[in-house]
């Protein structure tokens, strides 16, 4: 995790850049839960409620994501309204990745999902090859951000897949796959509290897991009662969690609790 400054990429050009991402703190996981949760049920609501349908519903995702991406390449700085903006986006095009290689494709959940390891391994390695850190407090360079944005992208093409894989596939349903996610993510986590797992390794492990357990948490609660669900609604679900990610979000651009310091980034 510890590397020096001088053999990190373009590191030095940069040290007047604050840091680009948060800090790993509980606001950051319950964020992540609840943007995974509205990439499953807000892309249902675009693709059927509103009925844009899986085109028109990838079209206009992909364009806002190109938007929001735009101006977060271009910021120098954490802004949490940003960030998470662009991590909302990215969690329904994950969905879609996912589910245009399914609906328009016919590739089965068990090839995609192996299909996003490969390539989310690719973008690691790549990553680790070219900047000799995958370090998360450290994103303040535009070839770290191209990296760093690149893998959440197919952690959650990758954790929807899999999530669809347990849930519809192997027909364990909503509420026993999110018990099963729950349960490794916890195992995760020991492993990084106890530090018998590489924190880095344990980081990305659980930010895969995370998607999966928060799909499994959106369709638990919006679909029908007939397709083991609670029955609020794609449009009451994501309404419900936007505010309470927008709640958070307001409160941390306030607080700034989960600013990382410069220099905590420069040194790892």
């Amino acid at each position: 995790m510890q590397t020096p400054l001088t053999h990190v990429g373009n590191a030095k050009q940069y040290k007047n850049w604050l840091v680009k991402t948060p800090e790993i703190t509980a606001f950051f996981w319950i964020i992540k839960v609840l943007a995974t949760t509205v990439g499953e049920t807000f892309a249902d609501y675009l693709n059927t409620t509103l009925g844009f349908g899986l085109n028109g519903t990838t079209a206009a995702t992909i364009l806002a994501l190109v938007v929001a991406l735009f101006f977060q390449f271009k910021s120098t700085r954490y802004r949490p309204t940003l960030y998470w903006l662009v991590v909302v986006l990215i969690s329904i095009a994950g969905t879609l990745f996912t589910d245009n290689l399914t609906d328009n494709l016919g590739v089965s959940l068990l090839v995609s999902s192996v299909i996003f390891s490969i390539i989310l391994a690719g973008i690691f390695i790549a990553w680790h090859s070219t900047e000799a850190s995958l370090a998360i407090h450290s994103i303040y360079t535009p070839r770290r951000e191209t990296f760093y944005w690149s893998a959440i992208l197919f952690t959650f093409a990758l954790g929807t897949a899999t999530g669809d894989l347990f849930a519809e596939r192997l027909g364990l349903g909503y509420g026993v796959s999110l018990l099963i996610f729950a349960g490794v993510i916890l195992i995760f986590c020991a492993g990084w509290t106890t530090k018998t797992l590489n924190p880095v390794f344990a980081f990305w492990g659980v930010y895969v897991l995370t998607r999966p357990l928060g799909a499994s948490i959106g369709d638990l609660l919006s679909q029908t009662k007939n397709n083991g669900g609670i029955g609020l609604g794609t449009s009451v679900t994501s309404g419900i969690f936007l505010a309470v990610i927008a709640i958070l979000v307001f409160y941390l651009t306030k607080s700034k609790r989960d600013a990382i310091p410069l220099d905590k980034a420069l040194s790892e």
